[in-house]
């Protein structure tokens, strides 16, 4: 069970004060249900996690947003730094676990899994929403490198795979570092388009 105590070791209170202000609000308005006492309101437990998800996730939209503004970023790019980083720790931590005990095959299904519910669901029922109070009104989506980051993101596909295959299958350091590697190159292609570095001979 969850517990509030301050903790001993100098290490321990310093993550205790950042994750105080999270996991505060969580101890008080969700039952933990590793208590037997608290087991038969699990279905509390998890709709309130789901709400204390969707406001953490309005929370740092807004906050990228303001930063942004602040020191003069565009929202496409903190979108694909900051923002992108912060919705895959989630991702991170399972992966995590689960390759820990040595289930790697899940690990990967995981996070394919994800990005493809992301993509197909996570995109498109705001904007369905938005178009239903709107009065079925079309979302606009601009930006300056749309259509060169797809195709960048297709040959990245081509190139995670022809690495994992490279390696034999094997998840391994060598596989680990070619994904930061192709990552990082997608990150800077795709800033370097936003900010018109690179000019997409097609544009959205």
């Amino acid at each position: 069970p969850l517990s509030m105590r301050w903790p001993e070791s100098t290490k321990k209170q310093i993550s205790y004060v950042f994750l105080m202000p999270l996991v505060l609000p969580l101890w008080i308005t969700l039952p933990d249900v590793r208590n037997n006492r608290s087991k038969r309101f699990f279905m509390v437990t998890f709709f309130g996690s789901i709400l204390w998800i969707a406001i953490f996730s309005y929370l740092m939209v807004w906050w990228a947003h303001q930063v942004g503004e602040t020191i003069g970023i565009t929202e496409e790019i903190m979108g694909l730094t900051i923002l992108a980083a912060g919705t895959s720790i989630p991702d991170l931590i399972t992966s995590v676990i689960v390759a820990r005990k040595g289930l790697g095959d899940m690990a990967v299904s995981s996070s394919v899994g994800s990005n493809i519910f992301d993509i197909t669901v996570g995109l498109p029922m705001p904007w369905l929403m938005f178009s239903l109070v709107k009065g079925f009104a079309p979302v606009t989506v601009s930006s300056n490198g749309l259509f060169c980051a797809i195709v960048l993101l297709f040959l990245m596909l081509l190139f995670v795979i022809l690495t994992i295959a490279a390696c034999r299958w094997h998840m391994n350091k060598l596989l680990g570092f070619s994904m930061f590697l192709l990552y990082f190159v997608f990150l800077i292609i795709s800033v370097m388009l936003e900010t018109r570095t690179l000019h997409c001979p097609v544009s959205i």
